[in-house]
């Protein structure tokens, strides 16, 4: 056995071990891939359909759709009792989100999660999550989910969430790129709001360091299996000049660009990415094959030529990380069974089931 393969076996224990807080039985019950079979039997192929079309009129749109549930279910805020607070000595967000799991339902609501919470607009007291540092100017395809949640209603009203449409988009959108697929488990509810503060504080950003972005990964019961292989979604889609600029120019605040970026990448990049000006052009994440779902990801990270800050410090921060890049550059097909798994896991992220928020008629905003 190799090392890279013994390594890979060791760590895939910790990805596929239960979630003390995020596990399939979720309050009010369980969420399983047949939930819909006798409520709404077409609803599966409804949706393959509707994102089907889109993606061949648009390649771009199955990264989109993809990313859309990445974004709703990290946005998670924890509640807890002010006088367990200050009993147990909880001071901030961090230290109660990195211990959510020894607390007790009683004293801890975990607020977000997969609830498509994302879709909501602005309106009354709702302050859309599409406002957020991450999302502005670049979350997209809400259009088509709306197409989706029409064609549903039409089909079996009040009966298909917007979360699982999310949830089943992402699938659907991976496997038309090439990527694997899986069976989403289904049952999640829809909430009935949002978090601005909890979107720009979860999600991983670009700039952010290797550990902070772990810690943020750890936060949704995740780990670093699931980090690595969740950032190979990078292998489709677009990045806007805004979100790597500091590494052509000045990545640690000295007027030099990254030291981990292939220099003769970078130069080309300037080209489209000025020092100022340009913010919204667009870059592919995988420039090798831009629309296909595979492992040239990781083989650019070993080239130095991962595009985002955050993709390249999978490779010389640290070392686990590392081995894993190294493992799926070699094989795609691994990578592949640990995305589906690290999907699915991520997609059990505190959702709502039984009779805990809503179905929505219309996926941006809370029925009346």
């Amino acid at each position: 056995m190799s090392q890279f393969t013994s390594f890979f076996l060791v760590l895939s224990l910790f990805a596929f071990a239960p979630l003390c807080c995020f596990s399939r039985k979720t309050h009010g019950g369980y969420l399983y891939p047949q939930f819909y079979d006798h409520s709404c039997p077409n609803a599966q192929q409804i949706v393959k359909s509707i994102v089907a079309q889109a993606v061949a009129k648009e390649a771009r749109m199955a990264a989109s759709l993809l990313r859309l549930q990445f974004h709703d279910c990290f946005v998670q805020v924890f509640q807890l009792a002010k006088t367990h607070l200050i009993s147990t000595g909880y001071k901030d967000y961090n230290a109660l989100s990195m211990h959510a799991c020894k607390l007790t339902s009683k004293t801890l609501h975990i607020l977000q999660g997969c609830d498509a919470s994302l879709l909501l607009d602005s309106r009354g007291s709702i302050v859309s999550e599409k406002r957020s540092n991450p999302n502005r100017n670049s979350a997209r395809g809400f259009e088509v989910l709306d197409e989706i949640k029409s064609a549903l209603e039409k089909e079996c009203p009040l009966t298909v969430s917007c979360a699982d449409i999310v949830a089943l988009a992402a699938r659907d959108s991976t496997v038309l790129a090439g990527g694997p697929s899986w069976e989403v488990p289904l049952g999640r509810r829809d909430s009935r709001g949002a978090s601005l503060r909890g979107s720009n504080n979860n999600i991983p950003a670009p700039n952010n360091t290797f550990q902070t972005i772990l810690t943020k990964f750890k936060r949704q019961g995740l780990n670093v299996v699931d980090l690595v292989a969740l950032s190979g979604s990078h292998t489709i889609g677009n990045a806007r000049c805004t979100s790597f600029r500091q590494r052509l120019y000045n990545q640690s605040g000295n007027g030099l660009p990254d030291s981990t970026f292939d220099q003769s990448y970078a130069a080309q990049l300037r080209t489209r990415c000025p020092r100022s000006g340009g913010d919204q052009n667009l870059f592919f994440l995988d420039f090798v094959s831009p629309t296909k779902f595979d492992n040239s990801y990781f083989k650019n990270l070993l080239s130095s030529k991962g595009l985002l800050s955050s993709d390249q410090v999978l490779l010389t921060k640290n070392e686990a990380s590392m081995e894993l890049v190294k493992i799926y550059s070699e094989n795609n097909e691994l990578f592949f069974e640990q995305f589906a798994q690290s999907m699915i896991k991520m997609g059990n992220i505190s959702p709502l089931t039984g009779s805990r928020g809503e179905i929505r008629k219309n996926c941006r905003k809370i029925n009346s």
